[in-house]
């Protein structure tokens, strides 16, 4: 019988995925999600259903996501000017109320999408359960308002919805010792929450392909390193600004017990699928220094 070549290739690449299923069983995966692929209808869609398939072939998903864009949208809409300073978010107390509103609009529309698909969501800020505390995080010595930096993290009420099988969507708005709202950078609580869980995984959906040898040369993508690789990288002081807090925290986060962290460039359409479910990956594994690199025949 002559079977049609597309059917035969679709088999080939579940019998791919079928090592990685098993290895990550019953694992937690923490997904940081933003960017482009958070404005971008399509790519917000393919990354829902890489989520809600993970959840369905045994992993245990966690999404932490940012909502930048929309904020800056909204503080533009409201007659407000948006303000940086070194690359944080000036947020006064109006702007806390404008944060608070989008990141929590973001995140329901998000468990929305989860649950059209057949799966079910819950959508917490790290205020929920006493999730994310924090205290005022200063930029330069600079006081930029209602900016958190955490302090603490209690993961009983992540375990909980682990448990009943909900899947947990998270906005990353902290208190501090008053019970005062703050701004958390999204890549922070991600990072935070994944060593609080001791997630298996830890991938950063941005808008880069992932860390390069040489930025300037397209071919030299560095497909997998380890922890202490990714330490040289950071002190030659080769990569560019928005590289460098993102490849620290993926070191804080392996040095805390996350066994590997991933890069990946959010604007693929499927970009988790592709980088955990097949042998040759798309973006940046940092692996801790026990790992070996079996990972994706790399």
């Amino acid at each position: 019988m002559n079977l049609d070549s597309g059917i035969m290739q679709k088999a080939e690449t579940l019998i791919e995925a079928l090592p990685y299923i098993q290895r990550f069983n019953r694992k937690i995966i923490v997904v940081k999600y933003g960017g482009s692929a958070m404005v971008d209808e399509e790519l917000k869609h393919h990354v829902i259903q890489d989520v809600v398939l993970l959840k369905l072939v045994g992993f245990k998903p966690i999404i932490v996501h940012g909502g930048g864009k929309e904020i800056s949208r909204w503080v533009s809409k409201v007659g407000m000017e948006p303000r940086f300073v070194n690359g944080l978010r000036f947020t006064d107390e109006p702007t806390m109320e404008i944060v608070e509103m989008v990141l929590n609009k973001v995140n329901k529309s998000l468990v929305q999408m989860v649950n059209e698909l057949g799966s079910k969501a819950v959508g917490i800020s790290g205020k929920d359960g006493c999730l994310l505390k924090c205290e005022k995080k200063l930029s330069g010595g600079e006081d930029i308002g209602f900016v958190g930096n955490i302090t603490e993290v209690n993961p009983q009420i992540i375990y909980d919805l682990l448990e009943k099988d909900f899947l947990p969507i998270i906005c990353p708005i902290g208190f501090d010792e008053n019970f005062l709202s703050y701004n958390i950078n999204a890549d922070d609580a991600a990072c935070a929450i994944a060593r609080a869980v001791n997630a298996e995984k830890l991938a950063f959906l941005t808008d880069v392909e992932g860390v390069y040898q040489d930025y300037e040369n397209k071919d030299s993508l560095i497909s997998e390193m380890t922890a202490a690789e990714a330490k040289g990288f950071v002190e030659s002081g080769m990569l560019g600004g928005g590289m460098l807090p993102k490849l620290q925290n993926c070191i804080d986060a392996i040095e805390n017990g996350v066994s590997r962290v991933h890069i990946l460039d959010g604007r693929i359409p499927h970009c988790l699928l592709l980088e955990i479910f097949t042998n040759k990956g798309i973006g940046t594994a940092i692996l801790n220094n026990r790992e070996e690199r079996y990972y994706h025949g790399r």
